[in-house]
């Protein structure tokens, strides 16, 4: 058996027989590693598996420099999962997506031309980024950022 950054101990359990690899997830190194390490977890979840088996199934979401940076792990330095997903935050922690405040959205504007429906997906998908957004501020920040007077008027005239 050739170098691995497993411990023994990760390498002497097997893979449950109906185990379904998450071949599906790709992470090389360029975004979120919270988002990616979250969502496999979610799916290991799913899988009901243990610990040295969510070692054993993560390099398999790797690609890139991910997967660089994983073959020049110290051999046997991965006993627990935590092991793992502590190092990989950290290798790749500048890639952690920013919190984005309510503030924000001010910087959301309708451009000229736009048509209101773009400017609604665009605000929306804003929206979702934030933590801890409310309602009033949300539409606070749509009203004050719609180029068609009319429609500001609509939506701020309208009671909900």
């Amino acid at each position: 058996m050739g170098a691995t950054p497993f411990h023994p101990s990760i390498l002497k359990v097997w893979l449950p027989k109906n185990f379904d690899k998450p071949t599906n997830m790709r992470y090389d190194g360029t975004k979120d590693p919270q988002e990616h390490l979250t969502a496999f977890e979610a799916r290991m979840n799913l899988e009901g598996v243990g610990d040295a088996a969510r070692c054993q199934a993560f390099p398999v979401t790797l690609a890139g420099r991910a997967i660089r940076w994983f073959n020049v792990l110290p051999q046997g330095s991965i006993m627990t999962f935590t092991d793992i997903s502590q190092s990989f935050l950290a290798q790749f922690m500048t890639r952690i997506g920013k919190t984005k405040h309510p503030i924000n959205l001010l910087g959301v504007t309708q451009k000229p031309g736009e048509l209101i429906r773009k400017f609604l997906n665009r605000f929306n998908d804003e929206c979702l980024e934030i933590d801890g957004l409310t309602n009033s501020v949300a539409s606070l920040c749509l009203t004050n950022d719609l180029l068609n007077e009319d429609f500001r008027k609509h939506l701020t005239t309208k009671p909900v």
